[in-house]
């Protein structure tokens, strides 16, 4: 059993630690308010883009002079897998739920023959990733000194992916990322961005392009890629926000549940006590 010292030290110090998460949990919902904002501002712009170059690569997908990132290399052998984390944790199941989806990919990759190769952006990712998959991790993205993140940031990790697509060391792209839908729910995404997808729209119904779609969408490709790894970031900073919000808000219930408990024993060991001492007191009298 331990002494009332003991007891009340433990209550002072989750007091001061449910300080701590509530004083998170309210940065966090600051913060959960400008990247939700970027993050739906940047869905409609990602969403026309790919209306558009969905529409070109359906003429110029089957075109022998289709890009490159288009029309792939012709193989799958080799994966890439892009993993975007937080930087922080606390945070609850973000970062987890994003590498369970990516150790799951390259399991299934490996299975079938396939080499599979790792670029983690945020340090949590790489902390999970390289007990089990230091050999195919080929690369890291710091954005630890980003305070918020921007155009070129992505540009940034595109021009990195792309040198890799071009310089042979791959075939396929993919990104796991988690998609923001409210504070309490994240989807877990993985996304193919070379060789590029696109949904084909009506664009190519409205639209005559100068040059030839080919030539177009070697411009826009790289700008498409970069676009699609922009909305991820946002998507991400947003869903790691409202994860961290989730998790300080519980952590500083389950405090407020242990100062109680804490609590009602503090109290009932000091009453205790007191009894005992007036019992030996009362004792003491009647023996004199």
């Amino acid at each position: 059993m331990p002494s009332l010292k003991d007891l009340k030290n433990k209550i002072a110090s989750i007091k001061n630690t449910r300080k701590i998460t509530k004083a998170m949990q309210m940065v966090s919902a600051a913060k959960l308010r400008r990247a939700q904002e970027s993050a739906e501002a940047a869905r409609p712009y990602a969403e026309r883009m790919n209306a558009v170059m969905g529409g070109l690569s359906a003429s110029a997908a089957t075109s022998a002079s289709a890009p490159r990132l288009l029309a792939g290399t012709g193989s799958d052998k080799v994966q890439l897998l892009v993993v975007m984390t937080s930087e922080r944790g606390l945070c609850g199941g973000f970062n987890s739920t994003i590498v369970r989806l990516a150790r799951a990919k390259a399991n299934e990759l490996i299975a079938q023959g396939k080499t599979v190769k790792i670029l983690t952006v945020g340090k949590k990712g790489r902390e999970q990733l390289r007990r089990d998959y230091a050999s195919n991790m080929v690369g890291h993205v710091d954005m630890s000194e980003v305070k918020r993140v921007g155009y070129a940031n992505a540009q940034s990790v595109a021009r990195d992916i792309l040198a890799r697509f071009e310089a042979g060391e791959c075939d396929v792209v993919t990104i796991f990322y988690n998609r923001f839908q409210s504070v309490i729910a994240q989807i877990p995404t993985a996304q193919q961005i070379i060789p590029a997808k696109f949904e084909a729209g009506s664009a190519n119904a409205l639209y005559d392009y100068e040059p030839s779609e080919e030539a177009i969408l070697a411009d826009l490709l790289p700008r498409g890629v970069a676009t699609q790894i922009f909305t991820a970031l946002l998507e991400n900073g947003a869903s790691e926000q409202g994860a961290r919000m989730s998790a300080m808000d519980n952590a500083t219930r389950n405090a407020g549940e242990m100062i109680t408990k804490y609590t009602t024993i503090y109290n009932r060991s000091r009453q205790a006590a007191i009894t005992k001492e007036l019992i030996e007191i009362i004792s003491g009298a009647e023996a004199l």
